[in-house]
C-alpha cells in the first residue's frame, strides 16, 4: 500500500469507503434504530458528512491509502498543536482489505505524522461493540482514559410527557 496526500477529488470514494467500513459501529447508525432517519437523512447521509467536515476542517491531514491506482483506504487527522494532541477521527478499509495490517500501517503514519508536528500525544475514539478497533488501538499502544454515553433527545416528542417521568 502506497500512503499519500489528499486530493479533494477522492472525497466521494472515501465517503463510500466510510459508510461501508461504519456500519455496526456508528453513533448515527444507533441514533437512526431509536429515531429513525432525521430531517429526511439516513444515518449513511450523516456518517459521509463527517468526512467533509474532516477535509475541511484539515485536508492535510488525511492520508489515503492506495493499490495499483486505486483507493482503498484512508484516515482522516486533526491537531491542537497549543493542548500537544493530535485527533484521529476516521480510519476506514474496503472490506477485502481489512484485517491486513494496513489501518495500522495508516495509524502509524499518523502518529509519525504527530511527532513529526511537535506533538505529544494522539487521542482516538471508538464505541465500545467495535472489538477490532479496541484491540488494534491498545496494541499501539494507545490507553483507555474514559468511556462516554451518548444520549439523543427527540426535540419534537410531546414536552408534557417529558415532564411526567
Amino acid at each position: 500500500m502506497q500512503i499519500r496526500p489528499f486530493h479533494p477529488d477522492d472525497l466521494p470514494a472515501l465517503q463510500k469507503i466510510t459508510v461501508d467500513a461504519f456500519d455496526g459501529v456508528s453513533i448515527d447508525q444507533g441514533i437512526e434504530r431509536v429515531f429513525g432517519s432525521i430531517s429526511g437523512h439516513d444515518w449513511k447521509w450523516r456518517k459521509a458528512r463527517h468526512i467533509e467536515d474532516d477535509a475541511r476542517r484539515e485536508p492535510a491531514g488525511i492520508f489515503v491509502g492506495e493499490l495499483d491506482g486505486q483507493i482503498i483506504g484512508y484516515i482522516t487527522t486533526w491537531q491542537d498543536r497549543e493542548a500537544g494532541i493530535g485527533n484521529i477521527p476516521n480510519v476506514a478499509f474496503l472490506p477485502e482489505y481489512r484485517g491486513q495490517g494496513l489501518g495500522r500501517e495508516l495509524i502509524e503514519h499518523a502518529l509519525q505524522h504527530f511527532r513529526d508536528c511537535g506533538l505529544s500525544h494522539a487521542k482516538i475514539e471508538t464505541l465500545a461493540q467495535n472489538e477490532i478497533g479496541n484491540h488494534l488501538y491498545r496494541s499501539l499502544g494507545f490507553e483507555e482514559v474514559a468511556r462516554q454515553i451518548h444520549f439523543v433527545a427527540d426535540l419534537q416528542a410531546d414536552t408534557d410527557s417529558q415532564s411526567d417521568q
